[in-house]
């Protein structure tokens, strides 16, 4: 027994190893609370439409199983005979029946898989000193000539809407300082969450007397009025519905690019950018009718090891512009296409990509392995693209299945996996090698074996998952009614978060050791220019 015991001890500790990395950035916040999901495939909201990974647990045991099985198949055979028997149609569109996929190349005979070592060094591009201060993170993404185009393109506004509607009194062009200082106040929402940014000015329950002294609430409103990053409709180019904050996202973008080199592992994913249940329960109907509808959604490539986002990609929901990818109605074509955009600069890199059902296909995969990027996604058979791949694999055998089994098929280093846990979850990978075992550690029950892919999956997500429950917490609070300001201020959240990250891994942090929320009141401070050195607790 003992002996048994120990050999399950040293796949524990196999296991764990493999994640050291995770382990040691798992408190990228400095304040690591319960990690809120015990299993790494849910996303902290289920009803949410984004599909955060839910995987559809149980989603095959509703639908009607067909008790008329014309295939007598031997008892301890595992295989799900699918295509046959009395459900020929059962299959996702586009799959493939046993005949089509054997003469495709899908066989059940395993190989190994080995990814080439990763062709990149892996953390922050550039070396900041020991005093550099939470404005100089900020200012890696958005450096002093971005707060001067801000400056110039608001004056402009102002300038023509008074041209148009009669003179403004009260107005005078703005200066950088200003502007810093009208950043460094609606980022304040983000470390003391309250409904509108004005009652920093307020007697109520939010003021925050030691900023406000810093600007009239008079003269915030006024540059609140007229804030703009394009003043004009470009000539070319013009029916793009987000030209208002394209050139900000595109220098964003440059800079998320070249102070950051992610590792090996990424992922892609909408992170949950809506608000926390708590604040929605106190809300009243008109304020939630007001708030609720987001016309944008916020794609991101996000780096798994330490929660960094690469890259973001935003999409405007129908109707909203001609963005030409709205015209998509079919989700999983715009989900492909997002992916692509997602990784276009990280081909020939041996990149791993881990991807939720809705981006997860084989024609997509197939194309990424072209251009060095491998790839692990959760395949759903109600989301995802299904085309090619396997029917025998996709529905559910007469066998009941045991908790911890796999089946696994493969085309070249293409592997399809179906893993049972409380319900079938399905995997397609390239990745990771088919032939090795891993564990799915669970507090509750102990480990569940699967295949390594299942664990890599899991591992990485549930960082992922508890760093967006954390780091969501920090988001700008404060809501504008226009679609390009509500992506503006979230970009500006995603570039603080990324701003702490790169602060935690650098000398400076050894200084100080601030919190994320002790950051976010320093960047806010100096923002202002409010010259006291101690973070106010």
């Amino acid at each position: 027994m003992a002996e048994c015991g120990r050999k399950a001890l040293s796949l524990l500790e196999a296991a764990r190893s493999r994640y050291e990395s995770l382990q040691i950035s798992d408190d990228v916040f400095g304040e690591s609370g319960d990690d809120s999901s015990d299993n790494p495939f849910y996303s902290t909201s289920g009803d949410s439409d984004s599909d955060n990974y839910i995987a559809e647990v149980g989603e095959e045991e509703h639908q009607p199983q067909h008790h008329h099985h014309h295939h007598h198949q031997k008892r301890g055979d595992k295989e799900s005979g699918g295509a046959g028997g009395g459900n020929s149609g059962a299959g996702p569109p586009g799959t493939l029946s046993r005949s089509q996929a054997e003469d495709e190349g899908w066989t059940e005979a395993l190989q190994d898989v080995t990814v080439p070592p990763y062709k990149e060094t892996y953390g922050p591009a550039q070396k900041m000193s020991a005093t550099a201060t939470a404005l100089d993170f900020f200012q890696l993404f958005v450096p002093d000539n971005c707060i001067h185009n801000m400056v110039t393109q608001t004056n402009m506004y102002a300038k023509k809407f008074q041209e148009r509607f009669g003179s403004d009194e009260g107005w005078r062009p703005v200066t950088a300082q200003e502007m810093k200082a009208f950043l460094g106040f609606v980022t304040s929402t983000s470390v003391h969450r309250c409904e509108s940014v004005l009652s920093i000015w307020s007697s109520g329950f939010f003021s925050n007397r030691s900023i406000a002294l810093k600007m009239s609430q008079a003269r915030f409103e006024k540059i609140l009025k007229y804030f703009h990053i394009v003043a004009f409709r470009p000539s070319q180019g013009s029916n793009q519905g987000l030209y208002k904050i394209q050139p900000f996202l595109d220098s964003l973008q440059q800079s998320f690019s070249c102070t950051f080199r992610p590792s090996q592992t990424q992922v892609l994913h909408e992170p949950l950018i809506d608000e926390d249940p708590v604040f929605i329960t106190t809300c009243t109907e008109r304020e939630l009718r007001k708030r609720k509808k987001r016309k944008f959604s916020l794609w991101v490539r996000q780096c798994t090891s330490t929660g960094f986002i690469c890259q973001i990609s935003v999409h405007l929901k129908e109707g909203q512009g001609t963005d030409g990818l709205a015209t998509l109605k079919n989700k999983p074509q715009l989900h492909s296409l997002v992916a692509k955009q997602l990784c276009q600069n990280i081909s020939g890199k041996n990149t791993i990509i881990f991807t939720g059902p809705s981006i997860t296909s084989l024609s997509l995969f197939t194309e990424f392995s072209k251009q060095d990027i491998f790839c692990c996604g959760l395949l759903s058979t109600r989301k995802s693209d299904c085309t090619g791949l396997p029917q025998s694999m996709l529905v559910c055998g007469s066998t009941p299945a045991q908790r911890g089994q796999s089946r696994v098929m493969m085309k070249g280093t293409m592997s399809l996996i179906s893993w049972y846990n409380k319900g079938h979850f399905r995997f397609l990978t390239n990745a990771y090698s088919p032939t090795k075992q891993g564990l799915i550690i669970k507090r509750k029950s102990g480990e569940i074996p699967c295949p390594l892919a299942v664990e890599a999956f899991a591992a990485h997500l549930s960082y992922i998952c508890k760093y967006d429950d954390k780091y969501s917490k920090y988001f700008i609070f404060h809501k504008p009614n226009k679609t390009w300001q509500q992506v503006f201020w979230l970009s500006i959240s995603i570039a603080i978060n990324n701003a702490y990250i790169l602060y935690k891994m650098s000398d400076a942090y050894t200084v100080k050791r601030y919190s994320r929320a002790q950051f976010g009141e320093r960047l806010v401070r100096e923002l202002l220019d409010l010259d006291d050195c101690s973070p106010t607790q």
